[in-house]
């Protein structure tokens, strides 16, 4: 009975605590949109901040957890003058030999450069790649029709190349190019597949650079070093320049992935004894994702108590509202003192009319979140037809992501607009209970 009595007590007190809300309903609904907008503000910023978190690491993850990255880089002008620099192929054997933590063929070596393609009056710059069959693989290519290169092609040097699929469009836009030949600079190769689209990679900050492949061609490896050699030649107005590039890229897989850093730290200190200078560059994802989930866990922080000084804000809000509201109602305050009422009666009806406030802003403030994702989806679109070209000059990372609803961001932004209301209406509530009933009748 005891608990069935404080139950229909609280229910009373919240009923008149609507009521006397509802009395003055302007500045009631203002009051609320403070905790709303607040509330909001804590939910689409943690879901904004997701999304870009999500997208890196997703970014970051497709380099592949267990790889290791060796990477040529050409070194300061002031450190080198001319010749040859980078990853050659004695570290590719070396490394293939002394690393136990890698698999026989998990160690991919990669060549790039950019060249000319043709196929009669058609012509097309794109970028030409020595690999080996494990490449497709590693770039994510799936073959729309032929094959992909095979161990065969490299072991006798064949002369054969698959096309991505934007080259094989341009350079053969009615004829089947499997079969065909086609002109790289001044070879000829056969043409036995053709990849599907893929998108390009994004740049990992200044780890890797972006990747574009609708313009490759890809050739075995093997056949590149025999028939293109190391030597890379550039001419321009004024300059001749002579550059020897054996490798441009080495991925290496890690048979258990908790054996990536050791062999990473292997592959630094077994390359550091061989270059003097500052050619090379080794990029371990695995490394790159602990580091990006750090940095999410602070984005993240950051953002919620941007967000949080909102609902401060609005918890003003409520503090300003609630003390002009026991100004107003100091001769009720009295009758009810009068009648029998007790401090904590007075207490806890001027409480429960700050929770009421921040209660409802808050589950207003959830309700907008919830929807967070698709109204960035519909406004970005509506962006990108209004303004076009300035969408296309923002980086691809910041045009397509998409905002990840946090699930505890929910409860804790509801949670934190309760807090925020009682911890905001308890000095009006005190100073309600504390004044004086003969002075409170008095009033006018």
């Amino acid at each position: 009975m005891n608990i069935v009595g404080r139950v229909l007590r609280l229910s009373h007190t919240i009923t008149l605590s609507i009521k006397s809300l509802w009395m003055h309903p302007m500045r009631s609904c203002l009051t609320v949109l403070g905790i709303l907008i607040g509330v909001t503000s804590v939910v689409w910023l943690l879901a904004i901040g997701e999304g870009i978190s999500r997208a890196s690491q997703e970014q970051i993850a497709a380099l592949g957890a267990r790889n290791i990255i060796l990477r040529t880089i050409k070194p300061a002008s002031d450190k080198f003058d001319g010749g040859g620099y980078g990853v050659t192929r004695d570290d590719y054997v070396t490394l293939c030999a002394t690393l136990p933590t890698i698999d026989q063929g998990a160690a991919v070596p990669i060549r790039e450069m950019n060249d000319e393609f043709r196929n009669g009056r058609n012509m097309l710059e794109g970028r030409l790649v020595g690999c080996t069959p494990e490449y497709q693989e590693l770039a994510k290519l799936s073959v729309a029709k032929g094959r992909f290169l095979t161990d065969l092609d490299g072991l006798r040097e064949q002369n054969h190349c698959v096309l991505a699929a934007e080259v094989a469009e341009k350079l053969f836009p009615i004829d089947d190019p499997i079969g065909e030949l086609v002109q790289v600079g001044h070879d000829f190769y056969v043409i036995v597949g053709i990849t599907n689209p893929r998108a390009p990679s994004a740049g990992i900050g200044g780890s890797l650079a972006a990747e574009d492949y609708a313009r490759d061609i890809y050739i075995p490896i093997q056949t590149m070093w025999r028939r293109l050699g190391d030597q890379i030649i550039t001419i321009e107005p004024g300059q001749f320049r002579r550059d020897i590039v054996e490798v441009s890229q080495i991925t290496l897989r890690v048979r258990d992935k908790d054996e990536v850093l050791r062999t990473a730290d292997l592959v630094r200190n077994t390359i550091a004894r061989k270059h003097t200078l500052d050619d090379y560059a080794v990029t371990v994802p695995m490394e790159l994702l602990e580091q990006a989930n750090t940095t999410r866990l602070m984005f993240i922080l950051l953002l919620g108590l941007i967000a949080a000084i909102s609902l401060v804000v609005g918890g003003i809000g409520i503090m300003n509202i609630m003390l002009a509201t026991v100004t107003e109602r100091t001769r009720e305050i009295g009758i009810r003192r009068a009648l029998g009422a007790k401090r904590r009666d007075i207490v806890g009806q001027f409480l429960t009319e700050s929770i009421v406030l921040s209660f409802v802003g808050g589950a207003l403030g959830v309700a907008g979140g919830i929807f967070c994702r698709p109204v960035a989806i519909a406004a970005r679109e509506q962006l990108e037809n209004w303004l076009p070209s300035q969408m296309e000059a923002l980086p691809e990372l910041v045009r397509n992501v998409e905002p990840q609803l946090v699930p505890w961001s929910i409860p804790l932004a509801l949670g934190i607009s309760v807090v925020v209301g009682v911890a905001f209406g308890v000095y009006p509530a005190m100073r309600a209970a504390r004044l004086d009933p003969i002075e409170a009748l008095r009033h006018d």
